[in-house]
């Protein structure tokens, strides 16, 4: 997996630093064309050259590439391809189908991909059609569906890339379409694909009888519920607090009228959940709404989707666990159902992985560029949780910098993933054939 991702940011590197990549026909700085590579392939959005005016039309269309291969993963793109080609899936890449995916038995893995893909075209399909009832009124046919198809993969993918301008979707602050679009692809794609399959399997058994009103939502899986709940909990929980520290502050939301606050709010805080995409320039929010802000990326979105971050049910786990042990219970529950002790520790380890690396890397990229500490560390949480969402600090970043960030949004993209598959690999595989005596340890 590492190794894939890592293929295809060196080959989308070498594209872009072809002279055709590029809207003046010049060859492209290899360490900016390496940072548009890793940014697209790790869905993250920050840019040190912006988008729209600096690559032509094949380096967009390289960009769109990279952003899509990186939105599916390097999974499911292979297997998009051998299924493509008609070739047979070997046994070696339904395991790791499995294991990637998480899936609790090898059997159906490849029909698993196979709803992935469909579910991913489809929804990307209606995301273009529904941008093109603007884009298309406002830039014509050929300009219009372009911008709405590349628009609606990047906001699918959480990539935050855009090719409007140079100010992201600054100007549709007001747009309901375009932000109501844009939320509807982030929010769809960051709950994950076990969470669509079943809710439209229990919408349908809904209807056809199968299911009444009342096992309807107490039939959900346990997974399925802490993604739901958690997820509405943070964009509602985060709107109101971003309405609450910057109702009235001028540079913000404080010149928009009532309607225009709480929709730009609401993007906001969908926005942060590794999306990238901003209606608001970050560095115009108070520093209150950054710390919020902040939080929201680093928790990001759910497993098995688009969206970076620890993910939404390492966050909840973690809370059950501490909810748990002050209750003194030797259990960690939740809705009657108790929470298998693999999920717990591997919540911890992805959780302190995550919060290493912004520790680590922040304090190296304030030290290599002098800039503010809150600037830094919101750079670098954004690209840890492959958000994209700076305050004005990518495009002045020396060349050490752009490094560190290249290095984080890179570890971001694959760290979680990889340790979820090893750690979920050594839990399956690992008998215990004795157990060391106890002793405690002063703790607090």
């Amino acid at each position: 997996m590492v190794i894939g991702f890592a293929a295809v940011i060196l080959l989308g590197t070498l594209l872009l630093s072809l002279p055709c990549a590029t809207a003046d026909g010049q060859r492209a700085d290899f360490l900016d064309a390496l940072f548009t590579a890793t940014t697209s392939v790790c869905v993250t959005g920050l840019v040190t050259v912006p988008t729209a005016v600096y690559w032509s039309t094949f380096g967009k269309v390289v960009i769109l590439f990279l952003i899509q291969f990186g939105g599916l993963g390097i999974m499911a793109c292979l297997m998009m391809f051998l299924l493509i080609m008609r070739r047979r899936i070997s046994l070696q890449n339904r395991k790791l189908i499995q294991d990637t995916y998480n899936l609790p038995v090898l059997k159906g893995a490849v029909g698993t991909i196979r709803k992935l893909l469909i579910g991913t075209f489809t929804v990307e399909a209606a995301g273009a059609v529904c941008y093109s009832f603007y884009f298309v009124p406002e830039y014509g046919w050929g300009k219009g569906i372009a911008f709405s198809v590349f628009h609606a993969v990047s906001a699918f993918c959480n990539a935050g890339i855009d090719i409007v301008g140079e100010s992201s979707f600054v100007p549709f602050v007001e747009k309901p379409l375009i932000n109501l679009t844009t939320m509807g692809l982030i929010i769809l794609s960051g709950l994950g694909f076990p969470v669509w399959w079943e809710l439209l399997e229990r919408i349908g058994g809904f209807f056809s009888g199968k299911y009444s009103r009342r096992n309807f939502v107490r039939g959900f899986t346990l997974h399925t519920k802490l993604v739901l709940v958690t997820t509405g909990v943070l964009i509602v929980g985060g709107a109101a607090l971003i309405l609450l520290f910057d109702w009235n502050h001028p540079e913000s939301l404080g010149n928009l009228d009532t309607p225009s606050k709480i929709m730009a709010a609401f993007f906001q805080s969908v926005t942060t959940r590794t999306a990238g995409f901003e209606t608001i320039p970050q560095k115009n929010f108070t520093e209150s709404t950054s710390l919020i802000c902040m939080v929201m990326m680093f928790i990001g979105g759910s497993p098995m989707g688009t969206a970076g971050g620890v993910k939404t049910t390492t966050i909840a786990l973690l809370f059950l666990m501490v909810a748990a042990y002050i209750r003194a219970n030797s259990d960690t529950e939740a809705y009657g159902r108790r929470v298998a002790e693999e999920n717990l520790r591997s919540a911890v380890v992805i959780f302190f992985y995550g919060m290493g690396i912004v520790i680590i890397a922040t304090t190296a990229l304030v030290a290599v560029t002098g800039s503010p500490l809150l600037d830094c560390l919101y750079e670098i949480v954004s690209a840890v949780a492959t958000v994209g969402l700076t305050r004005s600090l990518t495009p002045t970043l020396p060349s050490a910098g752009k490094w560190i960030v290249i290095v984080v949004m890179f570890m971001g993209r694959i760290g979680p993933i990889t340790l979820a598959v090893a750690l979920t690999r050594k839990n399956r595989n690992k008998k215990a054939r004795f157990e060391r005596p106890k002793q405690q340890i002063l703790v607090g």
